[in-house]
């Protein structure tokens, strides 16, 4: 067993590669986090809601029903035009387009279900699992260091102090011996959590590049959203301009 071995006076290191993977991760993760926040603003602009809706999800409790923008205008237009007469003009096409505002509504409902299953759940989960797996095993692994890092100073301390007699008439050799298994020990402890790191971080990673799937998923649940809501609108249209030319025969 050699000195230049067991004795290092810097800080413990880890390899270039591992390094390297932890960068990677970390920007995972804040990338991560924020594209979760970002969806979650398109998905439930009302940041109050949000808030009601992260404490909900914490303690295991069902969101609860609430009326959309869309949804509150299209019940307003209905009562308007039933408060107006359905024979008017006006009244009749107030109630077709409340009707469609309820309709793009549920449209609506149904794509923010669809966008959470599809794609942000998945990446809670993400944030969840891998990501704390990797943050749990990289603070262990900074605990290990420390703790190589304390041996090795036990072992310079008592190699320093060789020629000089111990208070309790140990041998100096003794102490460091003790200090060399010290090391031995920690030295085993921080490699194998090196491994155990390396092992969660490409976990982790490759979790990440199979979100490009959850990101097609959002892609098609938000091209259906906006096909189902042109189609709906086209509707619509079609049916103002009935009323529209009812209305001029009627005059």
């Amino acid at each position: 067993m050699t000195e230049e071995v067991l004795y290092a006076g810097e800080k413990t290191t880890v390899d270039p590669h591992l390094e390297k993977l932890c960068r990677q991760a970390d920007t995972a993760k804040n990338w991560t986090q924020r594209i979760i926040k970002d969806t979650d603003a398109v998905l439930v602009p009302n940041p109050g809601y949000r808030v009601e809706d992260y404490v909900l999800d914490k303690i295991d409790k069902k969101r609860p029903p609430r009326q959309s923008n869309v949804e509150s205008l299209g019940q307003g237009m209905i009562e308007a035009g039933t408060d107006f007469g359905p024979s008017s003009a006006y009244g009749s096409m107030l109630i077709k387009v409340g009707q469609t505002e309820l309709k793009l509504g549920q449209t609506e409902r149904e794509f923010v279900n669809s966008a959470c299953v599809a794609f942000v759940n998945p990446l809670n989960k993400f944030m969840d699992t891998e990501v704390r797996n990797v943050t749990r095993e990289r603070k262990i692994l900074e605990n290990k260091r420390l703790d190589l890092d304390a041996a090795k100073n036990k072992l310079r301390k008592a190699r320093n102090m060789h020629n000089t007699p111990t208070k309790d008439g140990t041998d100096p050799r003794v102490l460091i011996q003790q200090a060399e298994s010290e090391v031995i020990t920690s030295q085993a402890e921080f490699n194998g959590q090196v491994n155990l790191v390396r092992t969660e971080l490409e976990v982790m990673l490759n979790a990440r590049d199979r979100h490009v799937e959850n990101l097609k998923a959002l892609v098609a649940a938000q091209t259906s959203f906006y096909e189902r809501c042109s189609q709906q609108m086209l509707e619509l249209n079609r049916d103002l301009l009935s009323v529209s030319k009812n209305c001029n025969n009627c005059s």
